[in-house]
């Protein structure tokens, strides 16, 4: 590891600290509610509005929570949104009623998307084009482990009790405090940037379309890998190690991909990465069918690229936007992602009531594919069709040198003047 990029982590350190604790809270507050929800009685399908109303939030958070930060700045709008989330935390045990934690949750998913909005913007503009895939990868490794390690706190207290939400609160107001006291600056306020139509085009087609995907897969993953992994396995007490196995494997490769991407470009593992999705989802297919040993290594191959697709498709389009439009563009992605993890489920649940519980897989086999292919004709259209520009060098339209054209011309007045 160079000095350049230990220089930047250290720049930078304080807010991952922060966004780590942030994400252990959220981590035990998502499995908390859904538990708490149970116990009160609440239906399956009223618990899935409740959920439903976290990604409504988190929408209108990509789409109007970027103003608060172009308004008051980074640090400001950090402390903002997570001083919300960790009044919502305590609020949850106090109103019972599933109106109240719909509005609850529709809160909780703008202020955290506020809260990526500000940690992804920050990243992209400390860290240089070279380093991003390194960085971003880090920050992916630091999401998955905190939200993982939320999981093992439900242990320290009663579900049915207050102390639980409480613990979640706390961890909130703490991660207040590294960003708080960071002695590095954080980037300027964005005053006179917008985000346009041909902005979105430049950054491209394939690009939004690897975060769309990332987000379709990941929150069908997440919704319905218990019900796969209890229809293939039988045995209900494998769930926990069936999902274990799909979110630690998405650690395994963040980091190297993230460096190999800084190395040999974005757009090469746009189309190695998808294609490594499709063949191992085709993987868990077949060994499901065949060999139901190797199960937990075709989930593990799964799990570690599909987990790194996210962060190549989010380095792509910041090597493309200026800094000035680090904001904007966060809230974009944030808005692309949360519409493919509400038309993932959306889809792919269905398609399991028809088809079995495979179609989680195959879906995510047509899916990765399709990006795949769109990666390779991209990168195969412009190494034929679009030739590098040249510097202009005036060329003269007569094939004879200037020298020739001397001598010719004293040849013919030398012979007009014999004539006279």
């Amino acid at each position: 590891m160079g000095r350049d990029v230990i220089s930047i982590f250290r720049s930078i350190f304080s807010l991952l600290l922060s966004y780590g604790l942030l994400l252990l809270a959220n981590g035990l507050f998502n499995s908390l509610l859904g538990l708490r929800a149970k116990l009160e009685g609440v239906s399956t399908s009223w618990l899935g509005f409740i959920m439903a109303s976290y990604f409504v939030g988190l929408l209108l958070g990509g789409l109007f929570a970027g103003r608060v930060v172009a308004r008051v700045g980074h640090i400001r709008a950090f402390a903002v949104f997570a001083s919300i989330m960790s009044a919502t935390a305590l609020l949850h045990p106090m109103f019972l009623e599933v109106s109240h934690w719909m509005l609850l949750r529709l809160i909780s998913g703008f202020c955290m998307a506020g809260l990526i909005i500000v940690t992804e913007s920050w990243l992209n503009e400390a860290t240089p084009s070279h380093q991003r895939g390194a960085v971003l990868s880090s920050y992916m490794m630091v999401n998955y482990m905190a939200a993982g390690c939320g999981q093992f706190l439900l242990n320290l207290g009663d579900i049915g009790q207050f102390q639980l939400f409480s613990l979640a609160s706390i961890i909130f107001s703490l991660a207040l405090i590294p960003v708080l006291l960071t002695r590095h600056a954080a980037p300027k306020i964005e005053t006179h940037s917008k985000l346009s139509l041909p902005l979105l085009r430049q950054v491209g087609l394939l690009a939004i379309l690897g975060v769309f995907i990332a987000g379709a897969s990941n929150a069908s993953v997440h919704a319905f890998a218990p019900v796969y992994a209890l229809e293939v396995l039988g045995d209900a007490s494998l769930i926990p190690r069936f999902t274990a196995t799909l979110l630690v494997s998405g650690l395994l490769l963040q980091w190297p991909l993230g460096r190999l991407s800084d190395r040999i470009g974005r757009g090469w593992l746009m189309i190695f990465v998808p294609f490594f999705i499709a063949f191992s989802a085709l993987g868990v297919i077949a060994s499901a069918t065949f060999a139901p040993h190797l199960i937990w290594f075709a989930i593990g191959c799964y799990g570690a690229f599909l987990f790194t697709l996210y962060s190549i498709a989010v380095a792509l389009i910041n090597d493309i936007v200026g800094p000035t439009l680090r904001v904007k563009i966060a809230g974009a992605i944030l808005i692309v992602y949360g519409a493919g993890a509400i038309a993932g489920p959306i889809i792919v649940g269905p398609l399991i009531d028809l088809v079995g519980v495979q179609a989680l897989f195959m879906v995510s086999v047509l899916s990765s594919s399709c990006l795949g292919l769109l990666a390779a004709y991209r990168r195969l259209y412009q190494a034929i069709f679009v030739k590098p520009k040249q510097s202009f060098v005036a060329v003269p339209s007569t094939q004879y040198s200037s020298k020739e054209l001397y001598l010719a011309a004293q040849q013919s007045l030398e012979g007009e003047v014999k004539r006279e």
